[in-house]
């Protein structure tokens, strides 16, 4: 079959939502979306279950609601109906009094949004911030602690340093115990109460009815607090107040974004699997990793604006489908490898690995035909007779896309018109749903974190062992021990490495007052409290 035979069977266009899906470069075996229709109609019937309100993470024993966020008509109780539609119309309202300063802080309207949160409650609303930013037509400067790492805490708030009296903080955490977003906020409120500021009157929370945060908001006389629902997962809730509440104090079109997802899964509903843009997507990830994950997704949106894409799609197809067993509780250890960036920059990274190395991947590419905004001083700029900088983009996608094929390696593109809300909505909805039907196909469930939890647990131990390596250390002023001796007092030998490492933390770190005399051998390395 020729090359453009094989684009027509295979190029899915949707006119009227700038929108096109091409498979052309997977090279499905004749037949194999037929003999594959069993798996695409029970992977039909188990969206249509989760959309109706069935239990869909058995763990928990909650549902899955992240479709009713853009069409709340669906949701199966009437009163989920009301509160989605209520959430959103509260945002709006809240974002318009701090835009117009109804709602202001110590020393005036607010000029700057910093949203402490971590995993999904941040990589949604970072995507978001860049792709549609407008610089000097943005109503907030968004910054971030997404982390818990005091230098990036430094980092941020240098550049606001003068500013927090006119800086609005969202603390978003559904329990509100969560160690990074929790440590993020006593590290906010820490700068604000010695800039002599009311932190409370200065902040607003994202968070679960009576949860932790929830409380402290009340208490400490937070400006608003907005609902994270416990059918919605992190990873799943940029179109929940999650990421809809700083995306509208930006000033962006919320309802645009919600309009582009809602458009995203109608078009996914349908169960004409060749006309079902999600379904031949997580078709091709199967196809592609053999149904076990045997290939790594790399991600190569050729836009700047989309640069945080790859790191959103990571937490959302790893963590959704990275699982050690299937639903009958067999082992399977599934999961897709997620990495990327963004051409044409990484043709001068790793794209020479792709084409001539270890043929362990499939490349996604985001298209964007819209090169700049209409009006933009540099719109008919040529820089060679011709050729515009975007003539330049779109030749290197295609001579990328190209080299790999000619190297048979298999190659996935998704076509937008342009980067906007609208678009960036249908993006977010396609992977969700493709998520949701890659998982069924395989038998696992989507909507949990096992593994994630299993390294809390882990952290909350080596925080506990820390407190006891302080704690013998201060009994014994002045006095030197080795790891090996903390150990051996401490009754954990088979702990060792860990106090090590511990130890040289602490002695790194003069607040903690532990102090390090270097041996010849490492292991002889002393620590002494003082």
């Amino acid at each position: 079959m020729s090359s453009w035979q094989q684009f027509k069977q295979h190029y899915l266009p949707f006119e009227e939502e700038g929108f096109a899906l091409d498979l052309s470069r997977v090279s499905f075996p004749d037949g194999f979306l037929e003999q594959f229709e069993t798996k695409f109609q029970a992977a039909y019937a188990d969206m249509d279950a989760l959309e109706k309100g069935a239990i869909a993470n058995p763990d928990e024993k909650r549902r899955v609601g992240h479709y009713w966020l853009r069409t709340p008509g669906l949701a199966p109780e009437a009163g989920i109906t009301a509160e989605i539609r209520q959430t959103l119309e509260a945002i709006e309202l809240f974002s318009e009094k701090i835009h117009n300063g109804t709602i202001k802080g110590r020393d005036g309207t607010f000029q700057n949004l910093l949203c402490i949160g971590i995993g999904g409650s941040a990589l949604g609303p970072q995507l978001v911030a860049q792709a549609l930013s407008q610089p000097g037509r943005d109503k907030l400067a968004v910054h971030f602690l997404d982390n818990t790492d005091p230098d990036g805490y430094d980092y941020t708030f240098a550049q606001l340093v003068g500013q927090l009296g006119r800086t609005l903080a969202i603390v978003t955490s559904k329990s509100g115990s969560t160690p990074e977003p929790r440590n993020g906020m006593l590290e906010t409120e820490a700068r604000y109460t010695a800039a002599g500021l009311d932190f409370g009157a200065h902040a607003v929370a994202v968070t679960g009815a009576g949860s932790q945060l929830d409380k402290q908001a009340v208490g400490k006389k937070f400006l608003a607090r907005f609902p994270m629902w416990d059918w919605v997962g992190g990873r799943t809730s940029e179109l929940a107040a999650v990421g809809l509440l700083p995306a509208a104090l930006q000033g962006l079109p919320i309802r645009e974004l919600l309009a582009g997802a809602a458009a995203m899964d109608k078009l996914t509903r349908t169960k004409n699997t060749r006309q079902n843009p999600a379904a031949l997507l997580a078709a091709a990830w199967y196809f592609l990793t053999d149904g076990r994950g045997s290939k790594d997704m790399v991600i190569l949106p050729y836009k700047d604006r989309l640069l945080l894409f790859a790191r959103y799609l990571q937490q959302l197809i790893m963590e959704s489908l990275g699982k050690s067993e299937d639903l009958a509780g067999r082992t399977v250890n599934q999961g897709i490898s997620v990495y990327g960036n963004k051409g044409s920059t990484d043709q001068h990274a790793y794209v020479q690995q792709l084409r001539d190395g270890v043929p362990n991947f499939f490349a996604t590419f985001i298209e964007v035909l819209r090169d700049r905004e209409e009006g933009s001083p540099g719109e008919a700029l040529e820089v060679e007779p011709g050729v515009t900088s975007g003539d330049y983009l779109e030749a290197f996608l295609l001579g990328t896309r190209e080299a790999l094929s000619e190297q048979n390696r298999p190659s996935i593109t998704l076509t937008i018109s342009k980067v906007s809300a609208r678009s960036l909505g249908l993006l977010i909805a396609l992977f969700e749903r493709a998520v949701g039907f890659y998982a069924s196909f395989v038998g696992i469930n989507a909507y949990h974190q096992p593994g994630v939890e299993a390294g809390k647990k882990a952290a909350a131990s080596f925080l506990q062992l820390q407190g006891r390596i302080i704690e013998l250390l201060k009994s014994k002023p002045g006095q030197a021990f080795t790891a090996e001796e903390i150990s051996q007092k401490l009754g954990l030998e088979p702990q060792t490495e860990f106090i090590f490492k511990l130890a040289e933390h602490l002695a790194a770190n003069p607040a903690r007052c532990v102090t390090r005399q270097s041996a010849r051998f490492f292991h002889l390395t002393t620590y002494t409290y003082h």
